[in-house]
Parts: C-alpha cells; sequence; structure tokens
C-alpha cells in the first residue's frame, strides 16, 4: 500500500476543509473548489481529504447523507483543542471528559455533519 486516507464528502468544501484547518492545524496540500487534500504538518502521512459531494466522480449511492462514521484525532491535549473548538464556536456535542481506557476525549460536528472525536492520553 502506499497511501490511504479518509475523504469527508460534503457541499460546503471550503467551510469544512478551514474547520480542520482551524481547529486541528491540518495544511492544505491540494485546494480546488471540489477537492481539498489537508496533511498534518509534522506527519504528513496523516491526510484527511475534504470532497464535493455531488462532485461527477462520486459515486450517485454516496451522493446522499450519510452517518454512521466518527472520526478521531489523537492529539498532544485534548483541553487546549476544545478551548479552541470554544473560540471558533464549533459545534461541541461532547465537553472533555475522562474515558476508562486512558484517554480524555471530547466530541465535535463539523461543517458536513460529521461526528469527530478528540482525544488525547491522559
Amino acid at each position: 500500500m502506499q497511501r490511504c486516507f479518509t475523504n469527508i464528502l460534503t457541499e460546503e468544501v471550503a467551510a469544512t476543509a478551514a474547520f480542520y484547518q482551524n481547529l486541528l492545524g491540518l495544511q492544505p496540500q491540494f485546494v480546488s473548489d471540489w477537492f481539498v487534500n489537508l496533511a498534518d504538518a509534522d506527519n504528513p502521512a496523516l491526510e484527511l481529504g475534504i470532497l464535493k459531494q455531488t462532485s461527477e466522480i462520486v459515486p450517485a449511492r454516496a451522493q446522499r447523507a450519510t452517518a454512521g462514521v466518527i472520526l478521531t484525532f489523537v492529539v498532544d491535549d485534548c483541553s487546549t483543542v476544545y478551548k479552541r473548538a470554544l473560540t471558533l464556536g464549533v459545534n461541541v456535542v461532547e465537553a472533555p471528559r475522562e474515558m476508562p481506557y486512558g484517554q480524555m476525549r471530547m466530541i465535535v460536528r463539523d461543517p458536513a455533519g460529521t461526528f469527530v472525536d478528540i482525544s488525547s492520553p491522559v
């Protein structure tokens, strides 16, 4: 395998890309009106794609609203990202709390409606 990343399907490509740039510091690697590829500055192998849901390259069955996905990002400090989320007006679904498996976790929603788990080791 050479590469693997997740694509979020949305009609709000720019807003969704900005969400991940502002909240997690991901950097744009490719930008167009139908697709944005983001990567972590310190580890470019950590990538996330933002793809226009109604793009001709998206199969018709995938152009509907999706559910059943939670993206997880493990960061150095969940509390710092939580403060940033509040400042940015992010939709916080669950404030940070200590989980029984040894992590601090919060859940937010991005502009596409995707649930995003932001966690850090305790």
